[in-house]
């Protein structure tokens, strides 16, 4: 962290993610896996008090993520409050969502995912958790005004989950006082056809936090706090690339959220991806609450002639760049 009264909260969307279940641990474990090594030193480099995490395994005790905890205590970087939940990517929905007449690939799961908890998310903190509030079973057809109808079977609406990956609110006890971390990775809005399915369900996905920060209750027992941050991946860049713009922009936007644009190498993208097309995009965010006071940003994505070491380490970690925001407390 940048000082005793700034908290530092990162995002990073990561490779963390086997091709099978208990994989992740097993290549944590073993110590060797170049990705992993990098990943860790990109997490310890930002010395960030809090770190939402994408496109991670989960497995149900938790072990894969207290493993890379104990390799990040290991390189001085201590997270001994942590929380992984069971994300919607691999959870099969029983249905033929694509029409090829299966019903039980990939595609017809509720996020795309090759086994249950492929790709999900995780949290690491310095700060003791409080209450946890997991939006990942809200139904797409329970969003006001969704447009699951649209590009669903209609036996599937009863079951079929908005969240592709998940959705949380998870309060940190931080000094200076609580602060909910509004954690979500939305799902790409490409590999589909001309109906624009993943398209819609991603804009479908971002319009659920436009709503909650307009006042709707996701639940009825939980409310938007004050002192909130929206951080995570949300797959759409506001000028470029594939996605519905207009609800990427209508969020980014809302008065109740601080656009913060950390910037690196190759300015506010987050994502070093094939050139044209789809190019390098700005898909990772973290958005304060206007309330909150905003003392500093960044990205770990130096040019190559800035810092070679730093830049190999970021380019072998992942396709995505960490980002980090901190705050005054």
């Amino acid at each position: 962290m940048a000082d005793a009264d700034t908290l530092r909260i990162a995002s990073f969307h990561t490779t963390l993610s086997a091709d099978g279940p208990g994989l992740l641990l097993a290549d944590i474990v073993r110590g060797d896996d170049p990705v992993i090594d990098a990943t860790l030193a990109v997490i310890a480099r930002a010395r960030a008090d809090i770190v939402v995490l994408q496109d991670i395994d989960h497995d149900a005790e938790g072990l894969a993520l207290a493993a890379l905890a104990r390799e990040l205590a290991a390189r001085g970087q201590d997270y001994p409050f942590r929380l992984t939940l069971r994300p919607n990517t691999g959870r099969p929905t029983g249905h033929d969502l694509d029409g090829d007449g299966h019903s039980h690939w990939r595609r017809d799961a509720h996020g795309f995912g090759g086994f249950n908890g492929a790709g999900g998310m995780a949290l690491l903190s310095r700060h003791p958790l409080g209450p946890v509030t997991d939006f990942t079973a809200t139904l797409w057809r329970d969003l006001p005004g969704s447009r699951a109808a649209e590009v669903t079977p209609e036996a599937a609406l009863p079951v079929l989950r908005l969240a592709t990956v998940g959705a949380w609110a998870v309060e940190i006890a931080v000094p200076g006082g609580p602060v909910t971390v509004l954690a979500t990775h939305a799902g790409t809005p490409v590999f589909d056809g001309p109906e624009d399915r993943n398209g819609i369900r991603n804009a479908d996905e971002l319009r659920f936090w436009q709503l909650v920060l307009d006042g709707w209750q996701p639940t009825p027992e939980w409310s938007l706090p004050d002192a909130f941050v929206l951080a995570g991946t949300l797959n759409v860049d506001p000028m470029s690339g594939e996605g519905h713009r207009d609800v990427l922009r209508a969020l980014l936007d809302h008065p109740g959220v601080q656009e913060v644009t950390p910037t690196g190498a190759r300015g506010a993208a987050t994502a070093d991806w094939a050139d044209p097309v789809p190019g390098d995009l700005r898909v990772d965010y973290i958005l304060p609450a206007a309330a909150l006071t905003v003392t500093g940003h960044g990205m770990l994505w130096p040019a190559a002639d800035e810092d070679p070491a730093l830049h190999e380490m970021v380019e072998t970690a992942s396709d995505h760049r960490l980002i980090w925001v901190d705050l005054r407390f």
